[in-house]
């Protein structure tokens, strides 16, 4: 079900939230965050799809809020719950001109009592994620590097901005890869690494990321290389762990499949899927309080990185 409320007013939606839940049947009894997703202008319809799917996993109150430049100030909403809304209610604000001027105050009123509040920005976050108006009443607060505006200092950015309780979606879609190679290291031969070599696209963010984990962890060089974009034009490639007994070497295959190779060992194909948005959100819901390793990764990880070449 969606309501329409043009021209209202937070106190209204507020009112018209209670009243949906009486008449509907939706309760609130249950959600245990609420979800405020950020944009300037309007946000993708797959955004709040990923949102509503990670719901069922994490019942929740999402509101989004949408701002735009005007002459007049105007506040419309749309409310959504039942089928429109997996297992959370949805709140669209669109606010224009002066009305969005105070983004605070058109969130706090429609937050759940006594719940964390989580902050999304899909596209082009604040410079200072945790100094922003939102961001200050979050206790996570969720960028996504690889989003639009592309920028190549965006993770430098996010680096100097860093505070507790913030993290990127580049850094959730490594988490397969960083179980993969943890693994590995965990397997005899036990052979100390000496070195690293981390490829993927000039458009992925994930890839540098990835190389600023392996650089902290195991303060050993790293080579992070663009790959040509006639051999790889999206994503993580590969990685290869030198170590005295040979190489160990990580490659993806497909988007699906990748390949293990180890010495004097037979290849292995292992399943290392693409992450969705839908995945990558769920798991960042899971955990309400600071990811101190993304801190430490995108903090000093990354200064100790070498800039990547071609």
């Amino acid at each position: 079900m969606i309501v329409d409320l043009p021209a209202t007013t937070v106190s209204k939606i507020a009112r018209s939230l209670v009243s949906v839940r009486e008449e509907g049947g939706a309760v609130a009894l249950g959600r245990v965050l609420t979800l405020v997703i950020r944009s300037e202008g309007q946000v993708d319809e797959a955004v709040i799809d990923a949102a509503n799917d990670a719901s069922r996993e994490h019942p929740m109150r999402v509101i989004v809020l949408e701002t735009y430049a005007a002459d007049t100030a105007r506040l419309d909403a749309e409310i959504r719950v039942g089928g429109d809304a997996g297992a959370s209610e949805v709140v669209v604000l669109h606010a224009r001109g002066a009305a969005a001027s105070n983004e605070e105050s058109l969130i706090t009123g429609l937050l759940l009592p006594d719940a964390p509040v989580v902050a999304w920005w899909p596209e082009d976050p604040p410079a200072v994620p945790g100094d922003s108006p939102i961001g200050r009443i979050a206790q996570r607060r969720i960028t996504d590097a690889a989003s639009e505006p592309r920028s190549p200092h965006r993770l430098s950015e996010l680096g100097a901005a860093y505070r507790p309780g913030d993290t990127d979606l580049t850094w959730t879609r490594l988490t397969h890869w960083r179980e993969q190679l943890a693994s590995v290291l965990d397997q005899p031969p036990y052979d100390t690494v000496t070195g690293v070599e981390v490829v993927g696209a000039g458009s992925s963010p994930s890839t540098g990321l990835l190389a600023a984990w392996l650089r902290l962890e195991l303060d050993v060089p790293v080579q992070w290389r663009y790959a040509p974009r006639e051999e790889w034009d999206h994503g993580i490639c590969r990685v290869v762990l030198q170590r005295a007994s040979g190489d160990v070497r990580l490659e993806r295959s497909n988007d699906v499949n990748a390949r293990l190779t180890q010495p004097g060992q037979p290849a292995h194909d292992i399943v290392l899927p693409r992450r969705t948005l839908r995945e990558c959100i769920a798991e960042e819901l899971r955990r309400l309080d600071p990811d101190l390793l993304y801190g430490r990764v995108i903090a000093e990880g990354w200064r100790l990185l070498d800039p990547p070449t071609t």
